[in-house]
């Protein structure tokens, strides 16, 4: 199983910005957004389901929709309103029977 998220980049503070997570060897399991801001510790974003229902932290919640397209193995996660609270690195995450497997991880940068 490999995961690749991608999409990150900068933007200014308001604005949105849309992370994929596309998943290769991966059939229908539960993927969850991760991020670590600098000096800080991992944080469980979102977690979506095989059947798209999805899970947020507060702190996302009301701004961040997770999406899946089954088709393409890929997730999705559109972050709106972005803060400079936002600012981490994001994610993608998985667990396979009992196997943990992450993605290599995006950067996003939101200027205040």
């Amino acid at each position: 199983v490999q995961l690749q998220a991608f999409g990150g980049g900068l933007v200014q503070a308001g604005e949105p910005l849309k992370l994929s997570c596309t998943a290769s060897g991966e059939d229908g399991h539960p993927i969850d957004w991760y991020r670590q801001a600098p000096g800080q510790e991992l944080e469980l974003v979102a977690t979506i389901y095989v059947d798209s229902s999805a899970t947020y932290s507060d702190s996302v919640k009301g701004r961040f929709t997770s999406s899946r397209d089954n088709t393409k193995n890929t997730v999705y996660l559109q972050m709106n309103s972005l803060k400079p609270a936002d600012t981490a690195v994001y994610y993608c995450h998985t667990v396979i029977n009992g196997l943990s497997h992450w993605g290599q991880g995006t950067l996003v940068t939101v200027s205040s």
